[in-house]
């Protein structure tokens, strides 16, 4: 096998990340770590364990030879995470595709201090499949019908479906009541996400509509004395990125336990795992691009005050 190809197993289900060596030249691979990556201070521990590699896969010392042209392989070394109390749940898996039943909370892939608890990395680990990618995304706090493609060469196909709108997405929500929304009706309007740097809520702004999902009001529901409630299906037609939180609290009902909508909460704070948020991807389908199959996938969980 060739350098080119060559890529480390997962470790805890983690893949390893890569690094270049540029032009300039190091003394050595420790010199060119700490030059690159100044913030982090654990590379000496780090290669004294074996956790960085060359391409061929052989451990690097801290004292190795550092080349220009080289690649570094190695492994991130995030925070101590708190574990996410809740399991995914296996729907389906075959040569193609994984589908999963997420649970609320966790996130879907790594980023920021979320490393192993995500979706994406207990997956790998429990089934040691190391190209898995999503097909779609949903956000931390969702739960429900989650897609992951199991062939890097196929993963173009299935993703491409959703920019073609051809995937038919249900979900469920929680939310306030309002008599005129009794009968169904199509929410279009435009979202747009801040500039600038963080996390921050979707913005509705003036413009040709990019953002469009149909809301049927299932039932009113009683939850507690003096506030009316319902459960809705919401069929979205695009996929913006938040796009059922913000259209539900443009309509005067924010999503029940939402901490993004209409006021965001501290998101770095441990949530409260008694108050999911009351969105759910119910079910998922879509003519498979590789052989015309009928796929469709449907979540067992329920949502809390449904």
């Amino acid at each position: 096998m060739t350098e080119a190809c060559w890529r480390p197993p997962l470790r805890a289900g983690v893949s390893a990340s890569q690094v270049r060596v540029g032009g300039e030249r190091f003394d050595s691979v420790l010199g060119f770590l700490q030059a690159r990556f100044p913030a982090v201070d654990d590379w000496p521990e780090r290669l004294s364990r074996g956790a960085v590699l060359d391409a061929r896969g052989q451990p690097l010392q801290a004292n190795s030879p550092c080349q220009p042209g080289m690649r570094l392989w190695y492994w991130r070394s995030p925070p101590l995470e708190a574990r996410v109390p809740f399991e995914v749940e296996l729907l389906h898996q075959d040569e193609r595709l994984v589908v999963v039943d997420k649970p609320h909370f966790l996130p879907v892939t790594p980023g920021g201090r979320h490393l192993h608890e995500t979706v994406l990395v207990r997956l790998r680990e429990q089934l040691g499949i190391d190209t898995l990618a999503p097909m779609h995304r949903l956000d931390a706090d969702t739960a429900g019908v989650l897609v992951f493609t199991v062939q890097p060469a196929h993963r173009h196909a299935y993703q491409a479906l959703l920019a073609q709108q051809a995937v038919h997405k249900v979900y469920e929500a929680v939310a306030g009541w309002r008599p005129e929304l009794d009968a169904p009706l199509t929410h279009r309007c435009r979202l747009q996400e801040p500039a600038g740097d963080g996390f921050m809520q979707m913005q509705l702004v003036d413009g040709e509509p990019n953002a469009e999902t149909f809301i049927e009001c299932l039932r009113r529901l009683s939850l507690w004395p003096g506030q009316s409630h319902a459960l809705y299906r919401l069929s979205p037609r695009t996929g913006r990125k938040h796009q059922l939180r913000a259209q539900m609290n443009a309509l005067g009902l924010p999503i029940l336990f939402d901490r993004l909508y209409p006021v965001l909460q501290r998101l770095e704070q441990v949530p409260n795992y008694t108050q999911p948020l009351q969105l759910l991807a119910r079910s998922m389908a879509f003519t498979d691009p590789l052989d015309g199959q009928a796929r469709c996938f449907t979540s067992r969980r329920q949502l809390l005050l449904a």
